[in-house]
């Protein structure tokens, strides 16, 4: 609820409470809202307005920090922005309140790394203000990048750091709800990635070696040895992740890389977001927790075949196929972006993208309809599905299992 400055005084004589008080307790107490009266003679007013969107997200409390405060074990919610997440003291990371979903808190005991990581997030923010930039910004900025990243992880066959993380979250094995607590525990478990990304973003080095990558005042397309990606792959402790960044076009790493380039280059145009470094646009803003789980909670309440086919097959193997699939739908969005250079090199990239797009498509096809028959959905179905006669779906995964043997 906002209220007018009659309002909040109007509260405060009623409270028996000092308006300053009031201020350090409601989130709210200095939001103004043009829809309410003003001047010494306006009368009391409020407005209801929705919390997260005046005061950031919305999270649980630590019932073990609520209980050594005021005696009592209670459920506790509060604002509480990704940065102020984990409870040290208790080894938690606090969840949000507004999934729906029965969790309060994960169990951060067996990953010290993400507490570290919030402990550093205070200077990273100390480091942005210097820089001129809303630490917010930053982070928001970073934690699209990193997500990003989780939603590609599954085909990172190098990984081990996220699964580890993820298992010891889920309270030591993600089981058979693996999509699930990809959900629930992505934030938790990306957090000290994401302060890494954030302190290596506000880096002038890095700011160098994006404009020297890009050819400087000589544009030239950039490949897989990008060195600045290979410089940010290091500083995340994946010293192969630069080939696979640095061939991830259209998100918001590449978006800031974008900005930065165009002010060394002068060809920004008046300020706004086009040459801000640090606006995010809204496609590339991660989903929330919330929303996740909804397009989960319906992708299993889909009748039919489909949902036979989602029972059997295990959730590891169905969450490869939907991120190869949206992998493919990505560089195939890709090819409608404005091109520029010259017309051969603008020719290469978009049929190298076009061919990386159809395997990928090919790739998601083979894993859809082998995961289908392993999971014993009889294989004249799946012939039927995939528009093959048996004999052929029977030679194809028969020839599948040899190589991969």
């Amino acid at each position: 609820m906002l209220l007018n400055a009659a309002g909040r005084q109007h509260l405060a004589a009623l409270c028996g409470v000092e308006e300053d008080v009031l201020a350090r307790a409601l989130p709210s107490w200095g939001q103004e809202d043009a829809k309410l009266s003003a001047g010494k003679n306006a009368v009391p007013a409020a407005a209801w307005r929705t919390g997260g969107a005046i005061a950031g997200p919305v999270a649980f409390g630590c019932r073990l920090c609520a209980a050594r405060r005021t005696g009592t074990a209670v459920r506790v919610v509060r604002y509480a922005p990704r940065w102020e997440r984990a409870c040290v003291r208790h080894e938690r990371w606090l969840l949000d309140a507004d999934a729906n979903q029965p969790l309060e808190h994960l169990d951060l005991r067996g990953v010290p790394e993400v507490a570290a990581a919030q402990r550093r997030w205070t200077g990273v923010a100390r480091r942005a203000v210097r820089a001129g930039v809303e630490p917010e910004r930053v982070f928001a900025l970073a934690h699209a990048v990193v997500a990003r990243w989780w939603g590609q992880a599954l085909t990172w066959e190098r990984e081990t750091i996220w699964p580890r993380r993820l298992h010891q979250v889920a309270g030591g094995n993600a089981g058979t709800e693996l999509e699930r607590w990809r959900i629930v525990g992505r934030d938790a478990v990306v957090f000290p990635e994401v302060v890494a990304v954030a302190d290596a973003l506000l880096d002038p080095t890095m700011a160098e070696l994006a404009w020297r990558a890009s050819g400087g005042l000589r544009p030239q397309m950039r490949g897989g040895d990008d060195p600045f990606c290979h410089r940010l792959g290091e500083r995340v402790d994946r010293d192969w992740l630069g080939p696979l960044a640095a061939t991830d076009y259209g998100g918001p790493l590449t978006s800031w890389r974008g900005a930065v380039i165009r002010i060394r280059r002068g060809a920004g145009g008046p300020p706004g977001y086009d040459n801000d470094p640090w606006w995010l646009r809204q496609e590339h803003q991660p989903a929330t927790m919330a929303g996740q789980l909804r397009v989960l909670g319906k992708e299993k309440k889909a009748p039919g075949s489909g949902r036979m086919w989602r029972a059997a097959v295990p959730a590891e193997q169905r969450t490869l196929i939907t991120r190869t699939i949206e992998s493919a739908e990505e560089q195939l969005l890709q090819l409608r972006g404005a091109q520029t250079g010259p017309a051969a090199d603008v020719a290469q990239q978009l049929l190298r993208n076009l061919r990386h797009s159809a395997a990928l498509i090919d790739n998601a096809w083979k894993r859809t309809v082998l995961a289908a028959a392993n999971a014993g959905i009889p294989l004249e179905e799946v012939a039927q599905w995939a528009d093959m006669s048996p004999d052929a779906l029977m030679n194809m995964l028969t020839t599948g299992q040899e190589h991969k043997g």
